[in-house]
């Protein structure tokens, strides 16, 4: 995991890279569109050792990835006027097991005023602002400088036990935040995560179109357009399928991103990937 060592993270990567080799990533996920993140030295140190050696660094999955950066610049093309994008995912992580990230990060099964990571000013905008700048890139839009942030959280009405830890009633149980680009003070790119630990939970939050989660792309202008994109594995867990979706987009893009010009490359400038070879035989 890259994204609680960041720092040490982004020294290791500009390492590979320093040594000639490609990288596929599925973090820190701030290289996903590093535009706008006050990485500078890092990606110039990247990107001068991809122009000196050719190798090439890739960060990405499922989201932030395919789920908010190829998807609704792809159904984009589709658009006479756009006037706001949104992405969403609406997912219930009880089975997702990554117990620091859901009690950490988030502060699941914490007290509700513990100061978890995601909440303090700033970081959701380092983690999911290169989603928001990265499809404002692909659209021509040049973004005010500060995205806007937001969060609601709600406490577990009952006792949960999920994968990654205990969720005592009056914990925190879900939340709701989004972060959002403007321009000229009128939001233009959105994005939003509903994030829960059962089902009931915050019954009037947006519902996956099916299942336990998903992710949803809205493009509003003419026409108005909205996708829902459902995953789950053979044996129906939509985190199984997460992990998968996450790593496979990745192993998919190898001879993509080793054949791109050397540095940091980032979704929109890849050609088009498929599961070619992938067929079951």
């Amino acid at each position: 995991m890259t994204d609680d060592r960041i720092f040490d993270a982004l020294e290791d990567l500009v390492e590979i890279v320093e040594h000639g080799i490609n990288v596929i990533s599925s973090g820190p996920v701030v290289l996903t569109f590093p535009d706008g993140t006050g990485l500078d030295s890092y990606v110039d140190r990247i990107n001068a050792a991809g122009a000196a050696n050719g190798a090439s660094l890739h960060v990405n999955g499922i989201d932030p990835g395919f789920a908010n950066d190829v998807l609704p610049l792809v159904m984009t093309s589709l658009s006479q006027r756009i006037d706001k994008v949104v992405v969403s995912e609406i997912c219930d992580y009880s089975t997702y097991y990554q117990p620091v990230v859901m009690q950490d990060l988030y502060g699941f099964g914490r007290p509700m005023d513990y100061p978890a990571m995601l909440w303090q000013p700033g970081v959701l905008t380092a983690a999911w602002g290169p989603v928001v700048r990265q499809i404002a890139a692909g659209l021509d839009l040049e973004l005010d400088p500060v995205l806007e942030e937001y969060h609601e959280r709600i406490p577990s009405e009952v006792d949960l036990k999920i994968d990654s830890c205990d969720v005592p009633a009056g914990s925190m149980g879900a939340v709701k935040f989004g972060v959002i680009g403007t321009v000229d003070g009128v939001p233009r790119v959105q994005l939003d995560h509903v994030t829960r630990t059962n089902p009931a939970q915050g019954p009037d939050w947006p519902q996956p179109a099916e299942g336990d989660g998903g992710y949803r792309v809205e493009v509003f202008g003419e026409p108005m357009m909205k996708v829902d994109f459902n995953h789950h594995g053979e044996h129906g867990d939509h985190n199984v399928s997460g992990m998968i979706t996450t790593a496979m987009r990745l192993v998919n893009a190898v001879v993509a991103v080793c054949e791109a010009p050397g540095g940091v490359v980032v979704a929109k400038d890849l050609p088009l990937i498929t599961g070619r070879g992938l067929v079951s035989r």
